[in-house]
């Protein structure tokens, strides 16, 4: 197959930042998706509806002229997050979901929640007025180690929170184990998961190839090929439980490589391009368009998109770096050639 045809596709999990970097980020996504969930851990995080609307507008205002693109809003969830304020969300009509963060488990998460239990009351208003839970799966214990803390936020975190609130929608972010896999397939259609780019093109091997390479460091961690495999399978399966979120995160060069490097892959310049090679490489082409333009809307709960984007197998190379006013990112796979491109 050297070309594929798809309704326009949504990227249920991206992180578009603020300030400088949001007309760059913007301009990216929209140029290929006509939604996306965004993520809310800015700094200050959005942490209410008001400071969403604001956020949203922002948003808005960035999207380059002629383009059709709408931002998916989403709260921060915290120690201090109400009832009354999963109310005031839903109400609001721009929320589409309240994202989960242990604290200090990733960018930006030092706001996050230290005691999930103590929120039950918040999930509890979640699951009445249909708000979804999207989750950081990962424990922030110390003494558990790094590639573990996924496999043991499930045993230990999730599993109590699928059985006390049975009915409420919860979508766990860009998985990287055959683990969260398995949990995923046990568990009613309330729960689903996004699978990224990168995490569906490498394996911990990749971040130390020839030495320590910072602008493949994520959180969740590249996990081994055993479990990039089952991502791969869980993708293409054709189940409605798998779709696309990229977790696009862009950082400056410098926050990157750093002697504390942050986590983030900037994936969003070339998102299904990444995707495109990753179904290609097992020969599913045909399993992308629902993976990416239908099986994520459903679950959210949006009408499907009308409009359509070409893919063609014409490589394409990637510049070293991307730069905007307030510095440069590295992309993923930075001069380096991809084999698909989206015709304009």
């Amino acid at each position: 197959m050297d070309e594929l045809v798809i309704r326009q596709p949504d990227d249920f999990h991206i992180h578009l930042r603020d300030d400088d970097m949001l007309p760059m980020s913007v301009g990216h996504v929209s140029a290929q998706f006509r939604r996306a969930i965004v993520m809310p851990n800015l700094r200050p995080p959005v942490v209410s509806t008001l400071i969403a609307t604001e956020y949203r507008k922002r948003i808005l205002a960035a999207i380059p002229s002629g383009r059709m693109f709408t931002p998916l809003m989403t709260l921060y969830l915290t120690d201090r997050t109400t009832p009354a304020d999963i109310l005031l969300a839903k109400e609001s009509g721009i929320i589409h979901g309240v994202k989960y963060y242990p604290a200090g488990a990733t960018t930006n998460s030092d706001s996050g929640v230290t005691d999930l239990e103590g929120r039950f009351k918040v999930l509890e208003a979640m699951m009445k007025h249909g708000v979804p839970l999207l989750l950081h799966g990962e424990v922030t214990n110390k003494e558990v180690d790094i590639f573990d803390r996924e496999k043991v936020f499930l045993e230990l975190v999730l599993s109590g929170v699928v059985k006390e609130f049975p009915d409420l929608k919860i979508v766990l972010e860009h998985i990287t184990t055959s683990d969260s896999v398995d949990f995923v397939d046990s568990c009613s259609d309330k729960v689903a998961a996004t699978i990224t780019a990168h995490h569906l093109l490498l394996n911990r091997g990749d971040l130390f190839d020839g030495g320590v390479r910072p602008h493949h460091y994520c959180l969740p961690i590249l996990k081994r090929e055993r479990h990039r495999l089952a991502l791969i399978r869980a993708a293409v399966s054709g189940s409605p439980k798998y779709f696309l979120g990229t977790d696009s995160a862009p950082h400056e060069r410098h926050t990157k490589e750093a002697s504390c490097g942050c986590a983030g892959v900037y994936t969003a310049h070339a998102a299904l391009e990444c995707y495109a090679a990753a179904f290609d490489s097992v020969g599913a082409m045909n399993k992308l368009e629902d993976f990416a333009s239908t099986f994520g809307a459903r679950f959210y709960e949006l009408p499907l998109n009308t409009g359509q984007i070409k893919l063609v197998r014409k490589e394409q190379k990637i510049p070293p770096e991307y730069g905007y006013s307030g510095g440069a990112i590295v992309p993923f796979r930075a001069g380096q050639n991809l084999d698909w491109s989206v015709e304009a």
